[in-house]
């Protein structure tokens, strides 16, 4: 197996982009991508195979085929390129194909990426088209949605280890704060911002952060999350160019090497589970990703985590092995991850902020950890020159899990 690199990243803002497909959402990305790679890239000459992430095109574009498509927009045609799919986790699916295609010595240079086109879609739209990502014989025929899935996880885990709504809110809070430092944010703004303008535009006034997200402008979604808990429905895209390390050079002195991956599944159907509070998915995909680096949770200086809903962040810092069982919720009322913290978790906003292109995603990750281990991620850089970060995206009800360590190299 050969060494992998990634020699450059690049995403769209996440949002609502209504005069733009998926496809000119990738080439967007595409061209921002291109735009990190150090020393260039002849996208035409230098990409062997192309890989897009993409969960559910036909509801959201009524559009197959997404391969063949991306590569024709991309200026790719001819190239090998198919679409993968594993709900939420789709683009990390690019990227873990990508990366076997180069390791494995099959070919030295590809291109991964991920979309979502959501916004063509209302509300109730969006969730049926989500929810085929749960069970639809075990589950939808309930009347259960993601955030029913997600709420009853919260429910187990306040039951069992003691905590409350108010103690999720300090997940709120930190990630609005770093979504306020993100210019592709798709909420570029604190909580007290948000309240602010709500305040002027209805006549209330709130005492504080937490009397807004107390009050009926955040309301309940399905107990006990409300509106600010979920992730927001988005359009975005996602590219990411992953080379042998034989050949990196000759793209960038500062690559990022892919120095562990880690793959596993859970039930669809959460009846199937004994503990909603964990995903035996996630355990196997950081411990396999932790064994292929040759590293521990401890060694991990920054880390971006699937927060669809507050209070999966908490759970997979567990899962991931950042706090001991049941002490993720108090490490984030402690600060721990915070940008400031010795643990940061999401320095981007998370799915939360930044928002949640579901097929973009996964590749979303991998665009922060690229700028804060390069040391290029602004106003919200963390300190002490992190080495190692990581990844971890997950599809449905943490059904799919796919874990990615990355080291800060230089050649």
């Amino acid at each position: 197996m050969k060494s992998v690199d990634l020699i450059g990243v690049g995403m769209t803002k996440f949002g609502k982009h209504p005069d733009e497909t998926g496809r000119d959402l990738l080439v967007k990305a595409m061209e921002d991508a291109v735009s990190h790679v150090d020393k260039g890239i002849d996208i035409k000459k230098d990409i062997k195979a192309l890989f897009v992430g993409y969960f559910t095109p036909e509801l959201f574009e009524h559009q197959g085929h997404i391969g063949t498509l991306a590569a024709e927009w991309l200026g790719l045609s001819g190239i090998p390129a198919f679409r993968t799919e594993s709900a939420c986790a789709s683009s990390s699916a690019a990227l873990a194909t990508g990366y076997w295609a180069v390791a494995s010595g099959m070919y030295d240079l590809v291109m991964v990426s991920g979309v979502e086109k959501m916004t063509n879609l209302d509300t109730t739209g969006v969730t049926d088209a989500l929810s085929i990502a749960a069970d639809n014989v075990f589950e939808l025929p309930a009347g259960i949605t993601f955030p029913g899935l997600f709420a009853l996880m919260a429910q187990e885990y306040f039951e069992k280890y003691n905590g409350s709504w108010e103690d999720l809110q300090a997940v709120t809070l930190k990630n609005h704060y770093n979504g306020s430092l993100n210019p592709k944010a798709q909420f570029h703004a604190e909580i007290a911002s948000i309240a602010k303008k709500i305040a002027v535009k209805k006549g209330v006034t709130f005492k504080d952060d937490m009397d807004f997200l107390k009050s009926k402008y955040n309301p309940l979604v399905a107990y006990p999350l409300r509106l600010f808990d979920c992730s927001p429905i988005s359009d975005g895209a996602s590219v990411a160019f992953l080379a042998s390390s034989e050949i990196s050079n000759r793209f960038t002195d500062k690559p990022l090497h892919v120095k562990g991956v880690g793959l596993g599944t859970d039930t669809i159907a959460v009846s199937g589970r004994p503990d909603l509070t964990t995903s035996k998915g996630t355990v196997n995909a950081a411990n396999a990703a932790y064994k292929m680096a040759g590293v521990t949770p401890d060694d991990i200086d920054i880390a971006e985590v699937h927060d669809c809903f507050t209070i999966n962040e908490v759970i997979l810092s567990e899962d991931l092995g950042f706090f001991e069982r049941g002490k993720g919720l108090k490490g984030a009322m402690e600060g721990r991850t915070s940008l400031s913290g010795d643990k940061p978790l999401n320095t981007d906003g998370g799915l939360k902020s930044k928002g949640h292109p579901v097929g973009a995603t996964g590749i979303a990750m991998i665009h922060e950890i690229w700028l804060q281990l390069r040391g290029e991620a602004g106003e919200r850089q963390v300190k002490g020159s992190p080495k190692l970060g990581l990844t971890c995206n997950v599809g449905g009800s943490t059904a799919s899990s796919m874990v990615f360590i990355l080291e800060r190299g230089e050649k």
